[in-house]
């Protein structure tokens, strides 16, 4: 039996919890291109983010029991995947993130409609130079839409923590874009 695409989460996790493969198939569908966001922007690699999120997957599959009815399964499954990413870079001694497909240097000098892919370029740099905490909250709230409590769930915090360290990254943010906007002067 195929689970219908237009089940809410919470059906889908009942579906799955009774033995349908079909209905967790589903709910990975539909929050797969932000796991792969988050994923990617704490790892930075195609390939490692593909193996991350193939353990994270496996992980909320085998904890699906564990999953408390009425909670938001979006930021479940974040959480499964911000700790695998995490332990990953831990096992990696990896304090800071590879920039993946290398630096966006002279970009910003770019205009036109190519000015828009160095513009996104430009901020994915400033993005990547932020320490871990800061940029998992910038990608959780303003990407994602996370509200602070669900983005605290997702990271372990509280949601004061959250506040603070999005204050902090998009201030460091402002400035670290105000300055490659000076480059172009």
């Amino acid at each position: 039996m195929v689970a219908p695409v237009d089940d809410d989460d919470e059906v889908l996790v009942h579906r799955a919890r009774a033995g349908e493969q079909a209905a967790f198939a589903s709910l990975l569908r539909r929050h797969d291109a932000a796991l792969r966001r988050l994923a990617w922007h704490l790892l930075r690699d195609r390939h490692l983010m593909d193996d991350v999120l193939q353990q994270a997957y496996l992980k909320a599959f085998l904890g699906l029991r564990s999953f408390r009815q009425g909670a938001s399964v979006k930021a479940w499954l974040s959480k499964i995947t911000w700790n695998a990413c995490i332990d990953e870079l831990r096992r990696a001694h990896r304090r800071e993130v590879a920039s993946g497909d290398g630096p966006p240097e002279s970009r910003l000098a770019q205009r036109g409609p190519a000015g828009v892919v160095g513009d996104r370029m430009v901020l994915d740099a400033a993005l990547s130079r932020l320490p871990l905490e800061q940029r998992a909250v910038v990608l959780l709230v303003d990407a994602e839409g996370y509200g602070y409590k669900d983005a605290a769930a997702v990271l372990g915090v509280a949601p004061g923590t959250v506040a603070s360290r999005l204050s902090r990254a998009r201030a460091a943010l402002r400035s670290s874009l105000a300055d490659g906007e000076a480059e172009l002067g």
